[in-house]
């Protein structure tokens, strides 16, 4: 990404990615769909209610190895295949390190966080089941996860796509299998999942080490490297960290869902299936922007870094024209997908639909948060991800406490939306900030 049109690299970059990502909500969505119409309501809502820890840990793998990949970026945009190929070995120990500790406390106090956030009596045990074997497969979520960020790192989207590919498909059918032919209800798609994810990480590692030669790692590589992994968390923590504390907020307005009981928190949820598919845009050009500004940056093009923000901003603003109107066109049509429109109170449908559309006022601030949030990881920041993730959580926070008591239903859906204002205003204002330092380091050196 160090030549040609910005335009046309973050497109090429960006249109795999996307077909990627609908591919990954989709069979998420698969989940929630084979339990809402073969297991029932209840059962949906059980999903659905653990959707905040989900994206905590989830986001958490995600945020860590994208963080852990702009090395990699700096590294091969710098031409310095050695230390990117250390780099890599070292992103695989940190990886692993982190996801057997957060796995571990994840299941131990699985059932106790449920109960801290509300949890509706009659799904909770289900809801338990459910995210438990999630957070057990953690493992296999995180490798996977790091190795598609290491081959978008050095420009590679399309591989990742066809992984992505294998895992929907591998995921369909065990969901399949074990909820319609062995009837094991939640756990059975969080078996899918985490199956499916699994096998996607080891074939994911062995196209990687068969296709790329500057993968193919040495005993040398994997030499412990102190400084190196300090240097890796540096960066990837704060990017981690971002995404949980983002979920702190998902949990925060989750808890006041459930307040109103199981059939809003079965609306809320399909409600969130549908916002994650319509928004897929939006992460994808906040990686495309990341990795560009990264493998600029080590190739030293400081104005090229600024072109890539201003096209990305550009693309960020016309995917918004779409997903607007998308998410009024499409939002009750797939929110029937997930049950059965004969047997299923309106209501949940209405609230689903009303929860989509009003999202779509915000979305603009929402692409804000990624394109300059993500870009400025790329560039090695930790700071401006945090200052972000902060900023949306004292929002969501303030919101949930406040509105549901004062607008109910309605309050609680303009949580997050409110928090995207206010992330999405002070994310570009950091940006600025960071790019007038890196250009003030750049001329003085």
């Amino acid at each position: 990404m160090t030549k040609g049109s910005p335009y046309r690299l973050m497109i090429a970059f960006a249109v795999p990615l996307i077909l990627g990502n609908i591919f990954q909500q989709f069979y998420s969505m698969v989940d929630t769909i084979v339990v809402g119409r073969f297991v029932g309501v209840h059962a949906l809502a059980a999903v659905g209610a653990t959707s905040g820890f989900n994206f905590m840990v989830i986001g958490f793998a995600q945020g860590l190895t994208m963080g852990f990949s702009v090395i990699v970026s700096q590294r091969y945009g710098a031409k310095d295949y050695s230390n990117m190929k250390k780099a890599y070995a070292m992103g695989i120990y940190c990886s692993l390190a982190c996801a057997l500790l957060i796995s571990f406390f994840f299941t131990i106090f699985s059932k106790p966080l449920l109960e801290l956030v509300k949890t509706p009596a009659d799904i909770i045990d289900d809801a338990n089941l459910y995210v438990s074997v999630i957070y057990i497969g953690l493992t296999a979520v995180v490798y996977y996860n790091l190795f598609s960020s290491i081959l978008r790192a050095v420009g590679d989207s399309k591989s990742p796509l066809i992984f992505l590919l294998l895992a929907s498909v591998l995921n369909i059918v065990l969901d399949l299998v074990l909820v319609i032919v062995i009837p094991l209800g939640c756990a059975g798609v969080a078996i899918a999942t985490v199956v499916s994810q699994m096998i996607s990480a080891v074939s994911c590692h062995v196209y990687m080490t068969i296709k790329y030669p500057m993968f193919r790692l040495s005993a040398n590589d994997f030499k412990i490297d102190l400084f190196l992994c300090k240097r890796l968390l540096k960066i990837g923590l704060p990017g981690a960290l971002q995404f949980s504390v983002c979920a702190i907020g998902v949990v925060i307005v989750q808890a006041a869902i459930n307040n109103f009981g199981s059939d809003t928190v079965a609306s809320y949820s399909v409600g969130t299936k549908i916002e994650n598919v319509i928004t897929v845009v939006y992460p994808v050009l906040g990686m495309a922007v990341s990795t560009f500004a990264g493998q600029n940056l080590g190739a030293g093009d400081i104005k090229r870094i600024t072109d890539g923000f201003k096209a990305a901003t550009v693309l960020m603003v016309a995917a918004t024209v779409v997903t607007t109107i998308l998410a009024h066109v499409l939002s009750e049509p797939l929110a029937y997908l997930f049950v059965d429109k004969d047997s299923t109170d309106p209501k949940i449908i209405e609230d689903c639909v009303f929860y989509v559309r009003t999202l779509s006022y915000f979305f603009l601030f929402l692409g804000s948060i990624f394109i300059f949030r993500t870009g400025c990881q790329g560039l090695g920041s930790g700071t401006v991800p945090m200052i972000s993730s902060i900023t949306e959580l004292i929002f969501r926070t303030i919101t949930a406490f406040t509105l549901p008591d004062l607008f109910g239903y309605v309050g609680v859906v303009l949580a997050s939306p409110l928090a995207w204002v206010a992330a999405g205003i002070i994310c570009p204002i950091c940006y600025k900030f960071l790019i007038n330092s890196i250009k003030a380091v750049d001329k003085w050196q």
